[in-house]
């Protein structure tokens, strides 16, 4: 999000950030980069009156979710705005995951059709453009839901190129020590990543390496999660932390077990940014390294990935040439260079020939008539039960 904060600003946009969420302490504060921040509410028609005095060109929506919401009040008070959704990840895919690893199955596409993929893709089909961060689920919404690829815009991380003076400047091998893993930990695949982590995987790099660490960073620390600590057997939860990217250089290995999942991972991103090689699953590993060699190892079985861990973490040689790789494909395939025009190009052609647009898009109208009618009149009556 504030990727794309950063893209409008440079186009000279004026940028409102509307939120129902009450804010965190730990949320970014976006008026000091002079972004406007409005406080919103849901099922209430104060936002019609909010956003036709706005009148925006482009509204983006954070995830189906919040689409679902305000979509309808947007197309009713300012038609001419490009509605744009931020899918973030595919959440039909993460949930369809998450089911077959309940299942104790092998996931497969009769995973997808869940009740989620109903609901987000009738969301993207409504919204005249949207931003897709992986190029597997980009296949996956072109090959298994037939959408046009007019209505879809591939941008993954957008990152500042790692100039060679910042490479030289990364610590090396020897000035790091331990092994770190990252994630929020309300966010259900990092916490069965956690839990998969400390029961199955952890153990056997413990066996090998008795004096090495794992350090667990992330925001919103819960119980459950603080109850996993163990500083005998070398887990260690951190918690929430300002400045991830000084602290993540003073680490070797990052580990990222995850087992089900969607998008592209974040804290491999960091890890890279960082020069810390990474051990993670087929499931952290997907939309990150393309046809570019990953810098570090892919296992999904534990004792694999336990072996590879150790492996890397032992290695100088094996270590510096795994992260000499994570430089290559941050500068490959994540140069912000490389996608910005394309995007910003996207966005006013489709601007400039909205009606047409639209119209090549009849399911989308469609979809939009019939949310106009049901989402409205479900949103009326909650708004008229809570004033009573």
């Amino acid at each position: 999000m504030m990727q794309l904060i950063e893209i409008f600003k440079s186009e000279n946009y004026d940028v409102t950030f509307a939120t129902a969420c009450t804010k965190s302490d730990n949320a970014f504060d976006l008026e000091a980069i002079d972004i406007k921040t409005e406080t919103i509410v849901l099922n209430d028609s104060s936002f019609d009156t909010f956003v036709k005095e706005l009148n925006p060109n482009v509204v983006l929506f954070d995830r189906f979710m919040i689409e679902e919401q305000f979509g309808w009040r947007v197309a009713e008070q300012c038609p001419k705005a490009l509605r744009v959704l931020d899918t973030e990840d595919l959440h039909c895919l993460r949930r369809g995951r998450h089911q077959a690893l309940k299942d104790n199955a092998v996931f497969d596409v009769s995973y997808l059709y869940n009740e989620t993929a109903k609901r987000e893709i009738a969301s993207i089909y409504r919204c005249d453009l949207t931003l897709i961060i992986s190029e597997v689920e980009m296949e996956i919404l072109k090959q298994q839901f037939f959408i046009n690829d007019d209505l879809l815009c591939y941008l993954p991380f957008l990152i500042d190129a790692i100039s060679l003076k910042s490479q030289k400047e990364l610590p090396d091998y020897k000035n790091r020590e331990h092994f770190v893993t990252v994630g929020n930990f309300l966010h259900q695949p990092n916490v069965d990543g956690l839990l998969h982590l400390k029961q199955n995987i952890w153990p056997l790099i413990r066996k090998k390496l008795p004096k090495a660490e794992i350090h667990i960073y992330g925001a919103y620390v819960t119980e459950k999660a603080k109850q996993l600590n163990n500083e005998k057997e070398g887990f260690i939860i951190k918690g929430f932390v300002d400045d991830i990217n000084s602290l993540m250089q003073n680490y070797r290995i990052c580990l990222v077990p995850l087992r089900y999942g969607a998008g592209l991972k974040g804290k491999i991103l960091d890890a890279m940014l960082n020069g810390v090689p990474c051990v993670t699953t087929s499931i952290g590993a997907e939309g990150m390294y393309g046809d570019l060699e990953p810098n570090g190892f892919v296992e999904d079985v534990p004792k694999s990935f336990a072996d590879r861990a150790v492996e890397l973490y032992t290695s100088k040689i094996y270590w510096a040439g795994k992260q000499k790789l994570g430089v290559k494909i941050i500068n490959i395939r994540f140069d912000k260079q490389l996608y910005i025009k394309d995007f910003l190009f996207k966005v006013e052609t489709t601007q400039n020939a909205l009606e047409t647009h639209r119209r090549n898009n009849f399911i989308g109208s469609m979809l939009m008539h019939h949310t106009l009618q049901s989402t409205k009149f479900m949103s009326r009556w909650i708004e008229e039960k809570n004033k009573k």
